[in-house]
């Protein structure tokens, strides 16, 4: 018996290669991104600047896609379409702004490493999505995780942090909706990339765009071109469309179940980089992520379709 309930055939062997590549490329993007997100916006960059970075860059590249589609596809309701939006600049906006609240270590555990749960919730209170029994258990481990990366104690003790810990996990949700949005949206990876590029980008162009400016003339050229670069073209168009052809090929919830291995991928990058070891209760979660990634995969369970 399936897992989720689904009227799309089994995919073959090689187009299911292609989805886990793409999900694996995405997740070390985005271990990227947050790094490079967390450094901006507390030192360089207001968030509305760095957003008109992020979505200004690929709604240039992107802008044959846009031309083809319009500003609005005809056969996109509205409902699918704020489901994808959200996934533009309120996500970036809330993001970034839980990013100035929580520590580096918790960026992780609490946005990629609960997408795949929102993706499950919301598949199962909305689309009726049935999850098998080893899936269950992979989304309980790594909560499990989450909650040891993080640190029980951190997460609750009311310290503060807990602002951006609420602005992370709306993040979390917000892609969790996207991720159903685009499945059912009938568009190509390109072009939802090109449409959510293409309103965020006008979105925060009035308030992003004056901050950049006055960064230019305080000589901050240098890292406004790297975030350029790590914000437009890596997160902006190939972490967009890497997830949608992920989603395409595996399907909604094994695509976002991959996401937690960002999670160990950005504390390695911690190491070297910020100089930050993880405890061993963070590592302990890294392992139960881990392991909860393969057994939420899906890869386990005979006959499941995406």
């Amino acid at each position: 018996m399936s897992d989720i309930a689904c009227t799309t055939p089994r995919p073959s062997a090689r187009p299911a290669l292609l989805g886990w590549l793409a999900a694996l490329a995405t997740v070390t993007i985005w271990a990227l991104w947050a790094v490079a997100t967390r450094h901006a916006v507390t030192h360089d960059l207001p968030p509305a600047a760095v957003g008109v970075l992020r979505f200004g860059v690929p709604a240039l590249v992107l802008i044959p896609f846009s031309w083809r589609i319009g500003l609005y596809p005809k056969d996109l309701s509205p409902l699918k379409a704020l489901g994808l939006l959200g996934s533009g600049a309120p996500f970036f906006l809330i993001v970034a702004w839980g990013m100035q609240f929580a520590p580096a270590a918790e960026i992780g555990p609490l946005l990629p490493g609960t997408m795949p749960l929102f993706v499950a919730l919301i598949g199962w209170l909305v689309f009726g999505e049935r999850i098998g029994g080893m899936r269950v258990l992979g989304f309980g481990l790594i909560l499990a995780g989450v909650v040891c990366i993080g640190g029980y104690g951190v997460l609750f003790a009311g310290n503060g942090a807990w602002r951006g810990h609420l602005l992370l996990l709306t993040g979390a949700c917000l892609w969790g909706v996207y991720t159903h949005a685009y499945r059912r949206s009938g568009l190509s990876a390109f072009q939802a990339a090109a449409l959510i590029a293409l309103w965020s980008f006008l979105g925060l162009l009035p308030f992003g765009l004056p901050p950049l400016v006055r960064a230019l003339g305080d000589g901050l050229g240098g890292p406004i071109l790297l975030q350029a670069v790590l914000q437009g073209l890596v997160a902006g168009v190939a972490g967009i469309v890497l997830y949608g052809i992920a989603i395409d090929r595996l399907g909604a919830s094994r695509a976002a179940a991959v996401s937690p291995l960002s999670i160990v991928l950005a504390a390695l990058i911690a190491i070297p980089v910020l100089k930050e070891i993880p405890n061993p209760a963070a590592w302990t979660g890294i392992v139960l992520a881990t392991l909860g990634v393969v057994l939420a995969s899906g890869i386990f369970s005979q006959g499941s379709k995406p």
